[in-house]
């Protein structure tokens, strides 16, 4: 990352008469210039930073983090505060986490334990000290050290919309007196929810198909710089090109100017999201083809073939179920809003949980043949629908990956079912050891 780092000067002129001893002395001395200026302007002993620290490698330190550091002249303190705290031992943690009611809260620390513990995470920092006027950087301190008051500190977490970087941000706003939202939410990005957070999933390609199947069609809209600020690395680049009036009406830069107080060794965060999509091509027709190699050994005798061609379907039907019931379940009973309104519900579907059931019953039990036929053979349908309405403009969720990964393996075990329970009753005597 390119830091520029803008540094004040301060030039001063003095203007002495000559011949000091031929001036007559005033019956009145000049006045004192500390008297005239008067007092200091409230908040002008304080200098507002905005922190950002870069990713790191748990799941939660890839999306960074930021906090406001206010240095304080007259007291001599430096506070930091940082809206992401949370403990995994709280009460019901997991539950609420499940539940999309996650409690996290704000926390004041001092400058220098934040450093260290994010040098000592191999995090880099950065420090932009923000042009707030001294009555926005007094308004400021006093709006966050009221929100680190025990009785305002909590809140409901949410990934997206109300996260440690838009607290921070709502701060800043709250501050300028919105000139902060006024200056950024008409612009639009070219990212989404989606594509920002898939791009830091990169290389953890479970996580990166977790994500992707969870989040529903909200996630895929254009993002405004207001709405991208959700990340701090983002915020940061953002507020670059912010401009804000001063005091006097005349526009200047937000960010006044910028300091490195740490690099890590770590490369910086992609710029975009990877492009796993022919792995996830490659691995649905794989999966598929070993299907169908197998259901055709099968037919020709084999035992062992008759049986993993069973089980891979009837695993398989159990994972799309399970995923499918955790679809329904994030949609219609949590408070997670960007697992909403889920086409990946076509290509995992809760229906294949009895399909996991009714497989090895009609194989090997013939019974249940006609339901599991029928069933197959709708969640197949239904998956191929879902690709196809993928050209409608309303149904142009961006999951791409899934379609690949599941499409052809509904397809397979649809043509598993109708070819084993086929095989099983027209083959009686020579499946009959099976």
């Amino acid at each position: 990352m390119k830091l520029r780092t803008l540094i004040p000067s301060l030039a001063l002129s003095l203007s002495i008469g000559n011949g000091l001893e031929a001036q007559a002395v005033p019956q009145n001395p000049p006045p004192n210039p500390a008297v005239v200026a008067g007092p200091a302007e409230p908040g002008s002993n304080l200098t507002v930073y905005l922190l950002t620290f870069g990713w790191g490698n748990a799941v939660w330190e890839r999306f960074g983090h930021n906090a406001i550091w206010i240095k304080d002249r007259g007291r001599g303190t430096d506070v930091t505060y940082n809206w992401g705290m949370f403990d995994f031992d709280q009460p019901h943690f997991l539950r609420r986490f499940l539940t999309g009611d996650t409690r996290y809260w704000m926390e004041a620390i001092d400058l220098e334990p934040m450093l260290r513990y994010y040098k000592q995470r191999n995090r880099s920092v950065l420090a932009q000290e923000l042009n707030f006027t001294p009555a926005q950087r007094l308004k400021l301190q006093q709006f966050v050290q009221s929100n680190a008051l025990p009785q305002n500190k909590f809140y409901r977490y949410d990934y997206y919309r109300d996260n440690c970087s838009t607290r921070l941000r709502d701060a800043l706003d709250h501050a300028l007196s919105g000139q902060l939202q006024l200056a950024t939410v008409t612009r639009l990005t070219s990212g989404t929810y989606r594509s920002h957070t898939q791009r830091l999933m990169t290389g953890d390609i479970p996580l990166y198909t977790g994500v992707t199947l969870a989040l529903g069609h909200p996630a895929d809209k254009l993002l405004s710089q207001w709405q991208e600020m959700f990340l701090p690395v983002r915020m940061a680049n953002d507020l670059r090109a912010v401009s804000i009036p001063d005091s006097a009406g005349v526009r200047i830069p937000l960010v006044r100017s910028e300091t490195a107080l740490f690099m890590s060794g770590r490369p910086p965060e992609p710029s975009a999201p990877p492009n796993y999509f022919p792995w996830y091509v490659a691995a649905g027709i794989l999966l598929a083809g070993v299907l169908i190699a197998l259901v055709r050994s099968a037919e020709g005798g084999h035992r062992v073939a008759f049986f993993a061609a069973t089980a891979l379907a009837t695993l398989w039907s159990l994972i799309a179920g399970l995923a499918g019931t955790a679809l329904v379940i994030a949609w219609l009973f949590t408070k997670h809003y960007f697992m909403g309104r889920n086409e990946n519900l076509m290509h995992f579907d809760p229906l294949s949980l009895a399909l996991a059931i009714l497989i090895p019953l009609s194989v090997y039990g013939l019974r249940g043949v006609s339901r599991a036929l029928k069933l197959s053979g709708f969640v197949a349908a239904l998956s191929l629908f879902g690709f196809v309405l993928q050209g409608i403009p309303v149904f142009d969720q961006r999951n791409g990956e899934i379609i690949a990964l599941a499409l052809p393996l509904n397809l397979a075990v649809w043509w598993t079912v109708y070819r084993l329970t086929h095989y099983r009753r027209t083959s009686l005597p020579s499946s009959a050891a099976l």
